[in-house]
């Protein structure tokens, strides 16, 4: 069987996505009971970086299927602080699993570890660069709670410079009919050339510094965090920190069927009083994101 990397969402195509989110339904009818479809395979899970959501939705979703895993959730205690390279980490762990989801600070690190590994690899996060399967959560929250993504319009607000899921996100969405606006401080805007790409593909864009503006017109809001561990400068951030803020005051004209989404961690850009709108989503994007990864775990090991 040829091995199935999951390392850029530019890799996969709408009917690839959709493939993706029809497994996840799928996965849903057996969320709550479990399955042994994945038995005897292991997950080997190698976190350089913190995770919360990721990490143990990863875990959740292998051990739902029946399967294993093993994995480190920070290289303090392994032999990445002798020396050794991520190529050798790759190289010896590869021995140990059948698949293996790995989160890195640095851009590149999943093509790295790709290259060198003899099971699929699952970039679960790799510098500021992407979050592949972040994206593929998020455009099956959208689906789920719209009952569509076609013909929406979506807001994407917050660090669009250094946030990862972001960039995964855009070039997702990228695959189906839709407007996007992106809201960002002009320091932490989306690179020109990123939007050129998407523009190419016929997608209208609007960008903006203001997310007040244009709350009513829009279908989804995706927020970010300002991503401070990409900050060189740590008054950069602080200058940066708290600027863009929704609140539920600012949804007073929002759609009856406006949702509101968050990869998290949050940190003060949506405000407590938000949870308990309507609008609010990013606390059933964690659910969503355990049936999505089942479902592309499913993909890598099973080969179908």
């Amino acid at each position: 069987m040829k091995i199935k990397n999951i390392i850029s969402i530019k890799d996969m195509n709408r009917t690839d996505i959709d493939s993706i989110h029809a497994k996840a339904e799928e996965m849903e009818k057996v969320y709550y009971s479990g399955s042994e479809i994945l038995k005897g395979k292991i997950l080997g899970v190698l976190f350089f970086e913190p995770s919360t959501r990721t990490r143990l939705s990863f875990e959740s979703a292998m051990i739902r299927l029946g399967g294993s895993v093993l994995g480190f959730a920070t290289d303090a205690a392994t032999s990445i602080k002798k020396g050794e390279t991520l190529a050798d980490t790759i190289r010896t762990v590869s021995n140990y699993c059948d698949a293996i989801a790995i989160r890195h600070p640095s851009d590149g690190a999943a093509k790295v570890a790709a290259e060198f590994s003899t099971v699929p690899i699952i970039n679960a996060g790799s510098g500021s660069e992407e979050h592949p399967t972040q994206a593929l959560l998020d455009l099956y929250t959208i689906r789920k709670e719209i009952g569509k993504i076609d013909g929406l319009t979506i807001m994407l607000a917050g660090d669009l410079k250094y946030g990862r899921t972001i960039h995964s996100l855009i070039h997702a969405l990228s695959n189906y009919d839709v407007k996007l606006i992106l809201a960002s401080p002009d320091e932490l805007s989306l690179n020109k050339q990123t939007i050129k790409e998407i523009k190419n593909k016929g997608i209208k864009i609007i960008t903006t510094n203001k997310i007040k503006s244009y709350i009513s017109d829009v279908d989804v809001i995706y927020m970010t965090r300002i991503q401070k561990e990409r900050f060189l400068d740590p008054s950069e951030y602080n200058k940066l920190k708290g600027k863009f803020i929704l609140t539920s005051e600012m949804l007073t004209n929002a759609k009856e069927n406006m949702i509101i989404m968050h990869p998290l961690p949050r940190v003060d850009e949506i405000t407590p009083d938000v949870d308990n709108t309507k609008h609010a989503r990013y606390f059933k994007q964690v659910y969503y994101g355990v049936v999505t990864r089942m479902a592309i775990l499913d993909y890598v090991l099973k080969g179908e």
